[in-house]
């Protein structure tokens, strides 16, 4: 059985930690599935109880830069960045420490590792707590709807992990933007509510990979690179102008009519809102479409402004052939 635990329950989630299982805990993004960063056995069974591929690195979550920077090399550039967005939803790329404690599985054998240091105070507190770093992937089956509540975590690893530290719903909603600063540019491997822009300002241009190379695995240097990736199990389709009765629809400002299911991102059109109701929309569309008998779910054109980019990754992930 899976424990579902209070946030005044910190010393038994560390302690399951320290023995080498796996626990839950939320996060300012989404929740985690975390595990000792430096125990192999313990980071194995995170790929086991997610059914994630190997070669799909983990990002190692820290309570502080001085922390993270102990593992890896940083340069000017990732010192500015951590200055600025840490504690948030900010994981940086870089090359890994000679002698750094975090174990080759967690890094899936690279010479880089994924770094970040949460903005949720109870993930804080937890890594305090536990004395280690915590390797931890979205708490959800490898190319699922990503979860935002504790419940979301049970209702896809309930029997499969030991515990689930309950904080509530994700603030942001959706994973952290990855920069990847092992390379003489800059590349932003994944969107996310730390912006490109906002980045920019401080270190200058960042590069970004062309759409849908993200499927080979030599490139896959940061999670969520999978082509399909946060996917429902009814399929997806983009860019909707009109839908059917028979699909579901992720709606975004006012609702196309006619669909025979409507989940709203935001009426008013808001991308950080519907960042937030994302992965709970397709969720409750899955579900409620597979209960209707719906063929698919199609979801509205989301604009590229403020979050939207990385709600369009998202979807387009959700979207891809599988």
């Amino acid at each position: 059985m899976t424990e579902r635990l209070a946030p005044g329950d910190i010393a038994r989630a560390a302690a399951l930690l320290r023995e080498g299982a796996l626990v839950a805990f939320p996060t300012e993004t989404v929740y985690g599935l975390g595990a000792d960063a430096r125990n192999g056995r313990a980071v194995a069974g995170i790929y086991a109880a997610k059914g994630r591929p190997s070669f799909n690195p983990l990002i190692s979550h820290f309570p502080d830069a001085a922390s993270a920077f102990a593992e890896v090399v940083p340069d000017a550039r990732a010192e500015a960045l951590a200055a600025a967005f840490w504690p948030g939803p900010l994981t940086l790329v870089l090359p890994r420490r000679a002698g750094s404690r975090i174990d080759p599985l967690t890094g899936a054998g690279l010479d880089t590792l994924a770094v970040r240091v949460p903005g949720h105070p109870l993930a804080l507190a937890l890594l305090r707590e536990a004395g280690m770093p915590l390797a931890a992937p979205s708490a959800n089956r490898s190319g699922g709807v990503s979860p935002t509540t504790a419940a979301h975590v049970l209702d896809g690893l309930s029997g499969r992990i030991a515990a689930v530290l309950d904080g509530g719903p994700c603030a942001v909603g959706l994973e952290s933007t990855v920069l990847d600063l092992s390379g003489p540019r800059p590349l932003l491997l994944r969107p996310g509510a730390v912006t490109v822009e906002a980045m920019e300002a401080l270190i200058g241009p960042v590069d970004r990979p062309v759409p849908g190379t993200g499927g080979a695995a030599e490139t896959l240097r940061s999670p969520g690179m999978m082509l399909s990736h946060y996917a429902p199990s009814l399929p997806v389709r983009l860019a909707a102008r009109a839908v059917g009765a028979d699909e579901a629809l992720l709606a975004f400002g006012p609702a196309l009519p006619g669909a025979g299911a409507v989940w709203s991102l935001s009426e008013a059109g808001d991308t950080a809102e519907a960042a937030a109701r994302l992965f709970s929309g397709l969720r409750w569309l899955d579900a409620e479409g597979a209960r209707l008998g719906l063929r698919g779910i199609a979801a509205m054109e989301v604009p590229m402004a403020g979050l939207g980019e990385a709600i369009n990754d998202r979807l387009r992930r959700a979207a891809a052939p599988r």
